[in-house]
Formats: C-alpha cells, sequence, structure tokens
C-alpha cells in the first residue's frame, strides 16, 4: 500500500478535500507549515507531494492527535538494513498509553524514510521517550553506518476536518 503526503496553507490542502471527497485525506498542523497525507489509492492528488511505499503498519490514523514523524536519510545499500530493523522491533511502541498509528514509510522516490508515529497527545509522545521500549529501541550512542545524513523530526497536531484552522 502506498501514502502520499504535501506542505501547504490548511486552506489550499482543504480545497483539496473538497475536489477528492472519495480520499480519506488527513490533516496536521506544524509549526512551519501544514500537511495533508492519505493511504491506499493509488490516484495522485499532489502535484509536488511525497509518495511512499508503507513497509510497516499499525493501528488506524486519528482525526485527532499528536503526530511525530521521524526523517531518516539512508544509504542505498544501508536500506535492508534499517528497514529489517524496523520490522524486528516496531512492536515495541505498540502497547504503548496514548499510541494510535505506526507507519514505516519508504520513498518512492529520494532516500529519506519517514517513521510515523501517531499518539492521542505529546505528554504520551513524551512518556514513550522515557520508557524502557523507547531505550531498547534507542540503543546505539551515534548513528548508524548506514545513515545518509542525520535525521530530524517534525510534529504535528491533527487538525480535523470539520474545525479548520
Amino acid at each position: 500500500m502506498n501514502a502520499y503526503m504535501t506542505n501547504g496553507t490548511y486552506d489550499f490542502l482543504a480545497k483539496l478535500a473538497k475536489k477528492y471527497p472519495a480520499i480519506n485525506l488527513h490533516f496536521m498542523s506544524g509549526s512551519s507549515n501544514d500537511v495533508a497525507y492519505y493511504e491506499g489509492t493509488k490516484l495522485k492528488i499532489f502535484q509536488s507531494g511525497r509518495d511512499f511505499e508503507i513497509l510497516v503498519q499499525s493501528g488506524d490514523i486519528q482525526e485527532t492527535g499528536y503526530v511525530v514523524m521521524n526523517n531518516i536519510p539512508v544509504i542505498d545499500e544501508g536500506q535492508p538494513i534499517f528497514e529489517d530493523n524496523f520490522k524486528k522491533r516496531q512492536k515495541e511502541v505498540d502497547n504503548q498509553k496514548g499510541f494510535q498509528a505506526f507507519r514505516l514509510l519508504k520513498p518512492l522516490k529520494g532516500n529519506t524514510y519517514v517513521v510515523f508515529t501517531q499518539w492521542d497527545s505529546a505528554e504520551s509522545y513524551e512518556r514513550w521517550k522515557e520508557s524502557d521500549g523507547f531505550k531498547k529501541a534507542h540503543t546505539e550512542t551515534k548513528p548508524p553506518a548506514y545513515f545518509a545524513d542525520r535525521p530530524y523530526i517534525n510534529t504535528y497536531q491533527m487538525i480535523e476536518k470539520n474545525e479548520g484552522k
């Protein structure tokens, strides 16, 4: 299954929801931009969006919540190792209080994977970061050799479709 996302203002992105009512768009607001995200269909509605293959998923994306996207550039040779590591340890997060959804998104172009997690609140995410499960999953003190560059995190608050901004 594929996933698609793009950045823009909420007003612009909301017009896409009206134009494509059959697509379940999820809207998120971050400190520097807003994002529209959808899954499943092969119909590409974003002209300058990013396309991904969903490699690992659990939970259903909710209309409310807090989203953390860990963007991780991975060299070509390291992609199988990176993907395998996530497939082995992903379940650590599923049982955390406040967890809603997880996606490991492999870019169809480029080398930056997105580790997408959704929580019921920022506080639940912070509790996860303090948990033994998080510490177990993040034991390395330096980035693996297969990282092409430093990972970076974006955080978002979900925007309910009927709420707007």
